[in-house]
């Protein structure tokens, strides 16, 4: 059974950056897809970044120029550094895992506030 676990949520001031991980343990294939979603109060959960196994990465139009997506494949490891961070990026943001090209595993999620 495959277990995500994140870390690195929390309150930070707006313009303020903050870090995400996200580790997998319990896969003994190789994971191809790897991502971050998030969702806010009242609102859908939607796609922030992805990334392949081969390096495709694919970013939400809102978070462009501000948040990068990278992986560590030897530690199967999704990691989310969020810069110039916005009040709109409040929400709880879970990362993701697959074998393909879609989302098998789903972490817990970890809160992100971005608040004065």
């Amino acid at each position: 059974q495959v277990q995500l676990v994140e870390s690195g949520g929390g309150l930070v001031q707006p313009g303020g950056s903050l870090g995400l991980s996200c580790a997998a343990s319990g896969s003994g294939l190789s994971i191809n897809a790897m991502g971050w979603y998030r969702q806010a109060p009242g609102k859908q959960r939607e796609m922030v970044a992805q990334v392949t196994r081969g390096g495709r990465i694919n970013y939400a139009d809102s978070v462009k120029g501000r948040f990068t997506i990278s992986r560590d494949n030897a530690k199967n490891t999704v990691y989310l550094q969020m810069n110039s961070l916005k009040p709109e990026d409040t929400a709880v943001y879970y990362c993701a895992m697959g074998y393909g090209l879609g989302f098998d595993f789903w972490g817990q999620g970890t809160q992100v506030t971005v608040s004065s």
